[in-house]
């Protein structure tokens, strides 16, 4: 099946699914979504959640954020790994925000992307969850696996996949998309021994480069 027919399949069963599909990470404000994802490299969302909860409870923005002692950050966010790189990207970002936007996440991609260590990924799970904005797909490992997977691109840079993507699922679709394609490649479309007998998509996917 080729991508463009296989699109609208792939979208009705998520939403099957998926109905409800949004991005695991605990947030109450932009700010808080942008840091957590910011924390959520390379970590799971699982912890990046438990490490939040008592973050915020310290921190109540990004002035607080900005004038923290920075060693006692680095404590703070140490389970989420690269813990002093994260540090100093959320102090960064904090006061850029401060600086720049009066403390307030930007609702517009060029904004954001300007923001110290903030890629088209970080800017569109901000802009598609907390602002319902269709400013693009969120692309991170599972939906590059998984769209890699379907035959849905060949590319293997972030960006280029989101543009492959961008083309071929309808724009009111793009809010929806990525959380659910990431909570497939999350539970079913896993990296190693995807579990393929179970996956929605057994009888319409190339399983392309599955083993």
């Amino acid at each position: 099946m080729k991508p463009a027919a296989l699109v609208p399949v792939v979208l009705e069963r998520l939403r099957e699914k998926y109905p409800d599909a949004k991005y695991e990470l605990n947030w109450n404000t932009p700010f808080q979504l942008l840091v957590a994802t910011i924390l959520a490299a390379q970590c799971t969302d699982e912890r990046v959640n438990r490490v939040t909860a008592e973050l915020w409870k310290k921190y109540d923005g990004p002035q607080a954020l900005a004038d923290a002692d920075t060693a006692e950050l680095e404590e703070d966010l140490k389970p989420t790994g690269f813990f002093k790189q994260k540090t100093k990207t959320v102090q960064a970002v904090s006061r850029a925000l401060l600086d720049a936007h009066g403390g307030e996440v930007p609702d517009r991609m060029e904004d954001l992307v300007e923001l110290p260590g903030v890629a088209r990924k970080t800017a569109n799970v901000v802009l598609n969850t907390a602002f319902n904005q269709a400013s693009g797909v969120i692309v991170d490992t599972h939906v590059a696996r998984v769209s890699q997977r379907l035959g849905l691109t060949k590319q293997e840079k972030p960006e280029a996949i989101e543009t492959d993507l961008m083309k071929l699922v309808p724009k009111d679709d793009w809010t929806f998309f990525g959380p659910a394609v990431v909570l497939h490649g999350r539970y079913t479309c896993v990296a190693k021994k995807p579990k393929c007998a179970e996956c929605l998509f057994n009888d319409v996917c190339p399983k392309l480069g599955v083993a």
